[in-house]
């Protein structure tokens, strides 16, 4: 056998994988893994068969085919008043981590420092490191798990290339403010040179009022700014891998070289489907009241459980400290649990470089009210 020398020697397997395989070995319920366990809206898949079976079944342009783009746009507008030309600053991608991946691929070169703070999402890092980038990880603040900003401002220097955030945050359902993104836009515009690569996967699941914090809210942010979405998220579809990025022309340019050569184009029938379905506001509007009431049925029925919830704003996981029920590091707790209570979850360690334990795990509870309810008996008997 050939010897090989692996780029990334220190990346097993994704604790996502890990834990819904342990589920599933154990028959237990995975609240581990972020995906719905209820159905697709019957509408939308409707809308993809029809261009299915209208002969839509070939490659899509590679930004993506221009309806979806142009309604994206639209969407930005109203939602944002952020004005993105579908043709040079929209491209549609194979969900948000191809996004991620192009991005940080086609802007990060050797010896460039991209900020990023954990716990964060696990595909940050080793594409960093893929494109000889140099991870710079910042800590969270407890128990909000914020950004302190007066510490990326002195970590930021001539080597910076990017700085990552992420929000509504994975995993920990905490959100930027507008006071956040004022700091970072004071930080940007000290450093012209600097990117920003704006994770807002979440955009449409945030809970008690407050307001999505884009990048593309801020016109001299935006400047600097690459902004990735999701609809699997949006529409309860993880397994379709439709998502977007949102960047400024000259920016894009450079991520669609990446792209072409990554997936090049997606789903034909299922982009011009998506792009009908936005028309209809409502079939994301809707989604904050939505989840929060999901949010709101766990919580209320682990309320006597020992377990500790730590304020979610966004998302649809639910962090919860187990520290007055047992001392056993996080990733055991989660293979306990797993294992001998049925009910799987994700250790939040698994989150952080140097794998710092809280005694926190996160839970999914975008679920329906019965599988909610079966996962909330269980924790409330440990």
């Amino acid at each position: 056998m050939p010897k090989l020398k692996s780029k990334l020697p220190d990346v097993g397997t994704s604790i996502f994988t890990v834990m819904s395989k342990m589920a599933q070995e154990h028959s237990a319920i995975n609240l581990s893994q972020g995906f719905p366990d209820f159905e697709v809206s019957k509408e939308l898949i409707g809308l993809v068969n029809k261009y299915m079976s209208n002969g839509f079944n070939q490659y899509a342009p590679m930004p993506g085919v221009p309806a979806l783009r142009e309604q994206i746009g639209v969407m930005l507008k109203s939602r944002f008043n952020y004005y993105a030309d579908p043709d040079t600053e929209i491209t549609i991608t194979s969900g948000a981590t191809e996004a991620l991946f192009n991005t940080i691929t086609a802007l990060i070169s050797p010896d460039d420092e991209v900020i990023l703070f954990d716990p964060a999402y696990d595909s940050y890092a080793p594409v960093i490191r893929l494109s000889g980038g140099i991870p710079m990880h910042l800590t969270l603040k407890q128990p909000d798990f914020s950004i302190n900003w007066d510490e990326v401002e002195q970590k930021v220097t001539s080597q910076t290339r990017m700085i990552i955030i992420n929000t509504p945050h994975n995993p920990t359902g905490s959100i930027l403010t507008g006071e956040d993104m004022r700091r970072l836009d004071k930080i940007a515009m000290q450093h012209p040179n600097l990117l920003i690569l704006s994770d807002e996967v979440y955009e449409h699941i945030i809970f008690d009022n407050f307001t999505h914090a884009s990048v593309l809210r801020y016109p001299a942010l935006a400047d600097q700014s690459i902004a990735v979405f999701s609809f699997g998220k949006t529409f309860h579809a993880t397994g379709w891998k439709v998502g977007y990025v949102v960047a400024p022309a000259d920016i894009m340019a450079e991520i669609r070289k990446v792209h072409q050569f990554v997936t090049f184009s997606v789903n034909t029938a299922v982009q011009l489907a998506i792009a009908e379905y936005l028309k209809t506001e409502s079939n994301y509007t809707q989604l904050p009241a939505f989840y929060q009431q999901k949010r709101d049925l766990f919580l209320g029925q682990i309320k006597d459980s020992g377990f500790i919830p730590i304020p979610c704003h966004g998302t649809y996981f639910q962090s919860l400290s187990y520290q007055e029920i047992s001392n056993r590091p996080d990733m055991e707790m989660a293979e306990y649990l797993t294992k001998t209570h049925s009910i799987a979850s994700i250790p939040i360690s698994a989150f952080y470089k140097n794998r710092r334990d809280d005694k926190i795990l996160r839970f999914c509870f975008a679920k329906n009210e019965e599988t909610i309810e079966k996962a909330a008996k269980i924790l409330c008997r440990i």
